[in-house]
């Protein structure tokens, strides 16, 4: 046996750390997902002035989780979300389809000479 640690895959942080600036980059950063989905769930909470707490007990998940899922530490389940969403008063199609129309209003324009089609579908696709 050998006393060195084994093979770890390095983790990189997608955000920087509190305090520190985001490194330059020649583009901006596409918007991940569960930002856009925690967005949503903080700015329709705070709308309809309810604390974290609130809104927890009202879902059933703990306060500290939903606060991570607001702020976009964590990638939470679809069951979260939807329980989450009532608990605002929201299905869960429209807790998406709010993430998804901020998705569409930070969106860049489409690189690499690729043009966009117009099409009369407005939908959203979500793979597991």
């Amino acid at each position: 046996m050998t006393d060195q640690a084994p093979n770890r895959a390095r983790v990189i942080p997608l955000r920087p750390p509190a305090g520190r600036p985001a490194p330059e980059r020649s583009a901006p950063r596409e918007p991940l997902w569960r930002d856009l989905v925690g967005d949503v769930l903080r700015s329709e909470r705070q709308s309809q002035e309810r604390t974290l707490k609130d809104v927890a007990d009202a879902a059933r998940i703990s306060m500290p989780y939903l606060s991570e899922v607001e702020r976009g530490r964590k990638e939470a389940s679809s069951e979260v979300l939807a329980a989450a969403a009532h608990a605002l008063g929201l299905s869960l199609g429209d807790l998406l389809a709010r993430a998804q129309g901020e998705l569409v209003r930070l969106g860049r324009p489409a690189r690499h000479g690729r043009t966009t089609t117009t099409s009369s579908y407005d939908g959203l696709c979500l793979v597991a």
